[in-house]
């Protein structure tokens, strides 16, 4: 499966003979060559020729490559410059830093820095709860990485990881007014990643751990949150999860199944197949049955990981010995956090009838959608070119927006519920179908439900244990 995407637009360059038909001449052969064409701009107009701004989403580098020869083919045409969007913008980092007060003349100077600022140290200093109301501490994030699942790209090292760190507090700072900043460490051992986690604590509100490669995510995470007084949170688990549990609840409304009901085939037993499944177990699913490369996870066999040993302890309660081609005969749901093109055509038509499936891999989901749709009732992916996308934009900003404004350190499942259920509930029963089981993640509304869902739940959680 390959469409073209906006990030892979390219804009070019074209100087080409001056006539009334030559701008939807250019647009043709764009076309012809399987581009989208988004903008089409005159930049000069002479009297024998005229230059051309062509925007044109393509699917890859060698597909622009082949755009570019079939304009330079057409006579008197000429691609002077292919542009990247993509690379365009990331020119120089999507982030800055920018003071929230003017420094205007002396007298702010003395209050922001010297000598003003020595007066509130010491307030901190006597009391290090202030740090929370007199610094960045209360709305600032890390986004912290050690580059070793990074996207679909796998262990490619802090330095490349940190676009997607950059991105990742970009959507922060947009959707949610979170202040968040890439932290991306040159070190993939556990106890560094901890140590130094631990140590740069005191600037930040919470830490969000990103594309840190499973087991190693399990442990970091449970460490700190057991060591440090803020919240820490791995999106790629349960952020994964909290949308997969929307998407599902309102997929499963559309299809009028229920959730205790349903076989549920997990491909992907990392961090998010994980997250995953527990929440799914939380609310009631018992007929899960995970798989990995191997085949499903299940109890004839000795698991050395833990996270494995769980999952065959708390899954597949038929103890399912197979491949996943095999698990999939009359699967009711199907969730991909795994890889590209692991089923085709043939294994979805052997699910249940009105069957959902999520194909979340992304770039390239487990199965292509279009065909995955000739059989299932609903289908969702992690791509924005294709409806319903599963995308955690929906949750981390608002989740954490909750857990700065409450104050907490503790993320207990039933905030995760609540995170989920307000994502869900933002698409009317009036708009629910097949098409539309999830929230766009530019519903303005979304965050903010979502913060307020999960400010609830931790107040819900101290009264509880205060009444305790």
């Amino acid at each position: 499966m390959a469409n073209p995407s906006p990030g892979n637009s390219i804009t070019l360059r074209v100087t080409a003979p001056s006539s009334f038909t030559v701008t939807s001449e250019l647009a043709s052969a764009v076309a012809a060559a399987g581009a989208s064409v988004t903008a089409l701009d005159v930049t000069e107009s002479h009297h024998e020729r005229i230059v051309v701004d062509i925007t044109a989403n393509t699917t890859d580098d060698a597909h622009a490559d082949r755009v570019k020869a079939a304009l330079d083919a057409l006579e008197g045409v000429t691609v002077q410059h292919v542009s990247d969007r993509t690379f365009l913008m990331h020119l120089g980092g999507k982030l800055e830093v920018v003071p929230k007060v003017a420094l205007r003349n002396r007298d702010d100077l003395s209050r922001a820095y010297t000598p003003g600022v020595a007066r509130v140290c010491m307030a901190i200093y006597e009391d290090p709860e202030a740090a929370r109301n007199l610094t960045v501490k209360r709305n600032t994030i890390a986004v912290l990485t050690d580059g070793s699942a990074v996207l679909g790209l796998g262990n490619i090292g802090p330095a490349a990881a940190l676009p997607v760190m950059e991105g990742k507090a970009a959507l922060f700072k947009q959707f949610a007014n979170v202040d968040a900043w890439p932290v991306c460490l040159d070190t993939q051992d556990t106890e560094e990643i901890i140590m130094i986690a631990k140590a740069m604590a005191p600037v930040y509100g919470g830490i969000n751990l990103e594309d840190i490669a499973a087991p190693r995510c399990f442990e970091i995470e449970k460490r700190l949150r057991d060591e440090l007084d803020i919240p820490v949170f791995h999106d790629d688990q349960h952020g994964t999860a909290i949308v997969t549990l929307a998407a599902l609840a309102n997929a499963l409304k559309v299809v009028e199944k229920k959730i205790q009901d349903v076989k549920i085939v997990v491909a992907g037993v990392g961090a998010a197949g994980n997250a995953i499944i527990q929440l799914l177990i939380a609310q009631g699913a018992t007929n899960i049955v995970a798989c990995g490369r191997s085949g499903s996870v299940h109890r004839n066999e000795t698991h050395t990981d833990e996270h494995r040993a769980w999952l065959a302890e708390n899954t597949n309660p038929d103890n399912f010995d197979g491949t996943l081609h095999e698990a999939m005969t009359g699967a009711d749901v199907f969730i991909g956090v795994s890889g590209p093109n692991v089923l085709g055509e043939e294994q979805i038509a052997a699910m249940a009838d009105k069957a959902i499936v999520f194909a979340m891999a992304n770039p390239t989901p487990e199965v292509d959608p279009v065909i995955a749709a000739r059989h299932a009732a609903v289908v969702a992916t992690g791509r924005s070119d294709f409806p319903n996308q599963i995308n955690n934009v929906l949750a981390f900003p608002g989740f954490f927006r909750g857990l700065l404004d409450a104050g907490v350190s503790d993320i207990t499942p039933n905030m995760l519920v609540a995170a989920a259920e307000a994502i869900a509930n933002r698409v009317s029963d009036d708009e629910l179908n097949a098409s539309y089981i999830i929230p766009s993640v530019f519903d303005p509304h979304v965050a903010g439900d979502v913060a307020s869902a999960v400010a609830a739940a931790a107040a819900s959680n101290t009264t509880e244990r205060t009444q305790s």
